[in-house]
């Protein structure tokens, strides 16, 4: 009787120490959701998508992504900050969480989410004709410097966007009027730059890979990077800090949550994205489609998009664009 009983007190203490054991490791139970603020098809929208698949692989539960699109990027950085703080609906929040708010378009912040990982970022480029006069970033510099305003004209992004700050924030940084070279707003960089091949304007500001195609036809040249120094993948085009002009900027994407993400989920997913990260299928992809590759962990990635933010609404300030 009593063999019986101690067997039966172990066996008790055995599944309550099993049950223990699976209550922490209970999350994921059920499908994530990871929403994207920007159309299918696009840039978030695939590095989501890649980053989801590998999730979905080492975590043993669906990861879906979802396109929540409108209001400049407003509609689903909202849908991410207002979820559940639950751990199933998390999404990817991009540099634009540092322009809306100045803008008055929402009253959103970065300091509105829990940050899990910044994995991307894609610096931009400065890019004019192969047959351009300047073939520095220190020439096209003094060319402006020396020439009344207006004389040249850039574009890459509508009015406001990131690549006209890119730009501004440059000019700024030279000790120049941000506005010095007005800017003529397109629908992206694609089509801005192909105004730059037939002449409609002088300089364009996208990220690098958005120029590659271009440059590899020998149409189009990048002068510089607005990062803190070369990328791996263009090792041949310089950073600004080079020649002593200390601006950054680039388009950036994380992954996040709304605030109050319990530390199971934070504790859970960040090592996984980090992972995730090194993995040769995740690097292969990113780096054959020409995407950035950063990692930063949750308090360095709050720290980044607070940097983001402050940098970001000095310049739109200088412009006015700032609400």
């Amino acid at each position: 009787m009593l063999r019986r009983t101690l067997l039966g007190a172990a066996a008790a203490v055995a599944a309550m120490g099993l049950g223990l054991a699976t209550a922490e490791a209970a999350y994921p139970e059920r499908p994530i959701t990871i929403i994207v603020p920007w159309g299918a098809g696009g840039g978030t929208d695939a590095t989501a998508r890649i980053l989801a698949s590998l999730m979905e692989q080492e975590l043993g539960q669906p990861v879906n992504v979802v396109n929540r699109t409108g209001g400049s990027g407003v509609v689903g950085h909202s849908a991410i900050a207002t979820a559940e703080p639950d751990g199933y609906t998390l999404g990817i929040i991009t540099v634009e969480i540092g322009m809306m708010h100045w803008a008055g378009l929402t009253d959103l912040t970065y300091e509105d989410y829990t940050p899990l990982a910044l994995y991307n970022e894609d610096p931009a480029g400065v890019q004019v004709r192969a047959d351009a006069e300047w073939e520095t970033i220190d020439e096209l510099l003094d060319f402006i410097r020396d020439n009344p305003p207006g004389t040249l004209t850039g574009s890459g992004t509508g009015q406001g966007g990131i690549w006209h700050l890119a730009l501004a924030g440059m000019l700024q940084a030279a000790g120049m009027e941000p506005d010095r070279v007005p800017w003529v707003p397109s629908e992206g960089a694609a089509p801005g730059l192909q105004d730059l091949v037939a002449g409609g304007v002088d300089i364009i500001t996208s990220s690098v890979p958005e120029a590659q195609s271009l440059i590899d036809a020998g149409r189009v040249k990048s002068l510089a990077i607005m990062a803190g120094e070369r990328a791996h993948a263009f090792p041949e085009v310089p950073a600004l800090p080079e020649i002593g002009v200390d601006w950054r900027l680039g388009a950036w994407r994380g992954v996040g949550g709304p605030v109050g993400l319990p530390d199971e989920v934070v504790d859970t997913l960040t090592p996984l994205i980090e992972q995730i990260h090194q993995m040769d299928e995740f690097r292969d992809f990113m780096e054959g489609r020409g995407f950035g590759m950063v990692y930063l962990g949750p308090d360095a990635y709050r720290e980044f998009m607070a940097e983001s933010n402050e940098a970001l609404g000095g310049v739109m300030q200088e412009l006015g664009l700032a609400q």
